[in-house]
Order: C-alpha cells, then structure tokens, then sequence
C-alpha cells in the first residue's frame, strides 16, 4: 500500500541509476544536492562559473568522498549558450540552481543580474527544448516573485510579524508583483520555465524556495540570513539587521528541500508543469531577532548587533503555504529550527578556519 499522500507507484519515474546535471552545482544547494545523488549511485555533471567563494572547496569535497569516476566538472556560465547546448544532452534531468542570488546587489547592477538570472535560464531551457527535451528540469525560483504584499493584512507578535488571515502561509495562486531587479529577473525565469511545459512539452518543475540554510552554506547580509547570524554569532562578525528585525520567514534545511527535489523527479507524471511553494512552512518559522535569541541560548553568550534601514521589496512576513506539494508529492519538511541550527553551528565550530579564509 502507498503511503499516504503519495501518487501511485506505477507514476514512478524508475530509472535506477541517472545521469543528472546541476547548474550552480558548485554552490551549497548544489553541492549537497551532488553529495545526495552521488551517493545513490548516479552520475553527476556539476556545471558552475565558480565565482563564488567556496565553491573550489565544494568540489575537492566531493572529489575525495566519491573520486571522479561518476562525476565530471563544466566550467561555465549559464549566459553562454553554446556551452550548455554542448554540456545538457545525456542527461535525464537538469537541476537549474546557477544564478545571481541577492537583492541588493540587483540593485546595484540591475543588467548583469537580468542577464544571469533572466537570460541564463533561457539559454538553459534553449538548450533543453533543441538538443535534450525529454530532460526532466527543476527550478530553484524564490518567493520574492509575489512581490511585497502589502496587500496582506500583517499584525505585530512577540518579537515578530504575523499574517491576520493566512494561518497556513502564502499560497501559489497568490498573485504575481515582481519587486526589485531581482524579484523582476527571477519571475521572468519563474514564469518562462512554466510556459515551456505548456507550450512546448518540457518537464518542468518550479520550486518557489524560502530561506534554505544548512551546513557548507557562506551566507552574506545580503543571502542566507541565517547561515550569515550563525557564522557571525559563532565566529565573533558583526551583525547588521536590515528593517527592524521582526521580519518572519519560515526556512528548511537544504536536506528537507533535496527530498522535494527527489520525490518531483520520481514522480515527474504529477510534477511535470507545476509550480511549488517548498519552505519550511506554518511550523517552522523564524524572526530575525528570535533568531538571534535562539543563538545566544545556544550559545550561552549576548550577541551585538545594528540596525539598518529596510531593503527593497522586503517582505515584513512570508511563509509557504505548503499544502499543495504535500497532497501531490507526499513532501513535508522534518528538520526543526533546533536541529538544523544545532547542526549548523557544530560545523561552523569545526570548521572555523576554512570559513574565515573563505570570508576574507
């Protein structure tokens, strides 16, 4: 009997041993999305620009865990088309995480961030519909594509903001408000993944992604909040709080969101041209100064920090209503706010010197 909220098993995608290439699979979401699909036997192409640091020291990982043997490495950009149409064919999916990650830095150069985020995932889909189209491709697109809501009637907590008639989060039928170059380069790719199932018949799959976070992730002020208070709190950084800190967001740890992937893939029949809210959910939610309180529990010291002003198209409040890909897919996150954070900081602690050097 299937588990319930599962599609059928005759549904299944059940190709034992795949042959998978990860676009930014240099990068934390990458990297541990290679770490998962290596160690069940497939074969793994990462393609990255390696522009990032740390990314060097994500491959060497892999290279010493697993060798070579079922992994190789592309070194490029996704604004280069002639080299994805080169790399894509072969393989049955495509995990499309390359791309410009941060708002602030939208704003400071608005076209290098179309060109990656807009432009580089139609090159990638390009390059799918002429030269591999029974490919599987998922989307890591984000839930800055529903703008800043201010539509949404929020009330004020305990140290924290609140939705007044969402209890179960925000929902995908949520309309569209592109904010930002960011938030206007991400929808763009957001929607023209969608549209190429409908019209040309690719198996797509959008994941509209909250705050991932987890351990290997150098998050920066302005991209994995809550790597960054955790790296700083533990080694001693500077923190700044952009707003007033009661901004909520419901986050999930990177193993949570790989399983999402795996499980669209094994049942690409239900998956194909749809487009999931995928986050921790009503349950797993976080303020940027609970957060902060969380840590110094943990860590049993008062960590400093200063305000600043807000950012563009923050959003005071956003949860994933989760709901859909749970009755489709059976998907449901399972590592809580302590475990991940506990995890996240013992990492940090033994490897404090490798992310010093990475963060100079």
């Amino acid at each position: 009997m299937k588990r319930p909220g599962l599609p059928a098993e005759g549904q299944a995608f059940t190709k034992k041993s795949m042959n998978i290439l990860i676009t930014g699979g240099a990068g934390f979401i990458g990297v541990h999305t290679a770490d998962y699909y290596l160690s069940k036997g497939n074969k793994i192409t990462i393609f990255d620009n390696f522009s990032r640091k740390g990314t060097e020291e994500n491959v060497k990982w892999l290279k010493q865990k697993y060798g070579t043997k079922k992994m190789a490495v592309v070194r490029g950009d996704i604004r280069h088309f002639n080299i994805l149409k080169r790399s894509i064919p072969g393989h049955d999916v495509v995990i499309h995480l390359a791309g410009q990650v941060a708002v602030t830095t939208s704003v400071a150069n608005p076209r290098e961030d179309f060109e990656i985020n807009a432009l580089g995932t139609f090159n990638v889909l390009e390059a799918i519909r002429l030269f591999s189209p029974d490919s599987i491709l998922l989307f890591a697109s984000t839930n800055k594509v529903y703008g800043g809501m201010e539509q949404i009637k929020i009330i004020k907590g305990n140290n924290r903001y609140k939705y007044r008639d969402l209890p179960d989060g925000i929902p995908e039928t949520q309309n569209l408000d592109f904010h930002s170059p960011y938030g206007c380069s991400k929808g763009a790719a957001d929607q023209y993944i969608r549209d190429y199932h409908r019209i040309y018949g690719l198996k797509t799959v959008v994941f509209r992604q909250s705050c991932i976070y987890g351990h290997m992730q150098l998050g920066i002020e302005d991209q994995g909040w809550v790597s960054w208070f955790t790296i700083a709190a533990v080694l001693g950084k500077p923190i700044t709080v952009y707003g007033d800190g009661m901004q909520v967001r419901d986050v999930l740890f990177v193993e949570d969101l790989i399983k999402a992937y795996d499980l669209a893939i094994q049942y690409i029949k239900v998956a194909a041209g749809q487009i999931y809210n995928v986050g921790g959910g009503p349950k797993f939610t976080l303020s940027l100064l609970e957060l902060l309180d969380l840590l110094e529990k943990k860590l049993g010291k008062k960590i400093p920090f200063t305000f600043a002003d807000w950012r563009p198209g923050d959003q005071p409040v956003y949860i994933s209503n989760i709901a859909k890909i749970k009755k489709n897919l059976g998907w449901g996150p399972k590592i809580d706010v302590q475990e991940g954070t506990s995890q996240m900081i013992d990492w940090i602690v033994k490897e404090k010197d490798l992310i010093e050097k990475a963060l100079r």
